[in-house]
């Protein structure tokens, strides 16, 4: 008699420990998968799985995809997470994240030619550089300072785009590459280096709320529950080219500190600071192809999503 769980897909999650991993673990869970959640630690975070562990459906190993990865048995899915995704960790870490971005993506594209598993890539509007084109299309190739601080994070990701379009024609694995565009929600890190968890963390603390530049460039955010929503979409579809994931609501950063503040019910001030080097002065999808393919536009509101993110915070910091 045949067991019914061998009959469940199994999907390998790299960097499943992550914000965005560990909530696509929880999503792949209640599509009635098996999920093998690998990731090294090093900007993954524990908390953000204990509510799995014990799961039988479920697995954890701590390793470091830049080496040889051996995951016995059958997987039909592999999602790559694995990378440094926020300025401060990839600033941090450049050789890391030019690792995971090429040696990573070369051993789980093996993975999955091994497997015959279906692999998606976790790409990013990062691609697209400091934007001659507004909003940003996927048949825009982008514009990006290979040399400046920002590339060892926008290069790896165009490396490891073309490495899974090449195992794609060379190899024909089925690929996915998903684009993803600013994400928010519980399960952030409160000092990642992200705009929106230093707004919320610097106002729920009475602090000045520190704005880069004037505050008049431009990111639209997408609550993690579409974000995840679209990805799996794009998993489950053949759709081979990348695809933009996010919420094309566009916003200033002042005008977001604002909000966030406002929200927060805070009396922190906006103080201004010098923009990083090569910062974005505009970030905003056009999700034309993720509407028609897929069939995802974001359902969450900004307004109601920021409410959801700030509560979490403030059980982070312990403010009632």
């Amino acid at each position: 008699m045949t067991n019914s769980s061998s009959l469940k897909k199994v999907a390998v999650v790299t960097g499943g420990a992550g914000f965005l991993g560990s909530h696509l673990c929880d999503r792949l869970l209640y599509e009635g998968m098996k999920v093998i959640c690998i990731d090294n630690l090093i900007t993954g975070n524990p908390d953000n799985i204990s509510h799995l562990i014990g799961n039988e459906n479920f697995l954890f190993i701590k390793h470091d995809i830049t080496n040889y990865i051996h995951v016995p048995g059958k997987v039909d899915y592999i999602l790559h997470f694995a990378s440094p995704a926020s300025p401060i960790d990839y600033l941090k870490l450049p050789i890391q994240t030019l690792k995971v971005g090429s040696l990573g993506t070369h051993k789980v594209l093996g993975l999955a030619k091994e497997k015959n598993a279906v692999f998606l890539l976790a790409s990013t509007s990062e691609v697209y550089g400091d934007p001659d084109i507004h909003p940003q299309k996927e048949d825009y190739w982008g514009n990006v300072n290979p040399i400046g601080p920002r590339g060892v994070y926008d290069e790896a990701k165009r490396f490891a785009e073309a490495l899974t379009m090449a195992y794609h024609r060379y190899h024909n694995v089925a690929t996915r590459i998903v684009r993803i565009f600013n994400t928010y929600g519980p399960r952030m890190r409160l000092h990642d280096g992200r705009a929106l968890p230093a707004f919320i963390g610097q106002a729920l603390s009475g602090k000045d709320v520190t704005v880069f530049g004037d505050g008049s460039q431009t990111r639209s955010f997408c609550y993690v529950s579409d974000q995840v929503d679209g990805i799996y979409k794009l998993l489950i579809s053949p759709e081979v080219e990348p695809v933009n994931i996010g919420n094309p609501d566009e916003i200033t950063m002042k005008e977001f500190a604002e909000e966030v503040i406002n929200l927060t019910g805070s009396r922190s001030k906006i103080i201004f600071q010098e923009l990083p080097e090569d910062d974005p002065k505009v970030r905003q999808p056009d999700i034309t192809k993720a509407k028609k393919l897929l069939g995802w536009e974001p359902q969450v509101q900004r307004h109601e999503g920021l409410l959801r993110t700030i509560e979490f915070f403030k059980q982070q910091l312990k403010i009632d």
